[in-house]
């Protein structure tokens, strides 16, 4: 069961982090009209935080559960 959860959380998250590079590569920044009925919009600063921020929450979340399967930090070794 612990393994299908990572799994599962493992595809949420890729999906995630290549939605939100994906936004910020293609998004037009100099044209509103193209984000405006966005979520988030009608600003780019709303967007780019509704399109990019769970990716970015999710990247974190797969860095910490990689280092905490990795045995934690190393600064009891030090």
């Amino acid at each position: 069961m612990r393994q299908t959860l990572l799994i599962l959380g493992a595809v949420v998250a890729a999906f995630l982090i290549v939605r939100a590079i994906v936004e910020v590569l293609t998004l037009h920044y100099s044209d509103p009209s193209s984000y405006e009925h966005d979520w988030g919009g009608p600003s780019v600063i709303g967007v780019l935080a509704v399109h990019t921020l769970p990716g970015v929450i999710a990247a974190v979340v797969v860095v910490l559960v990689i280092r905490r399967s990795r045995g934690g930090s190393n600064d009891a070794s030090r």
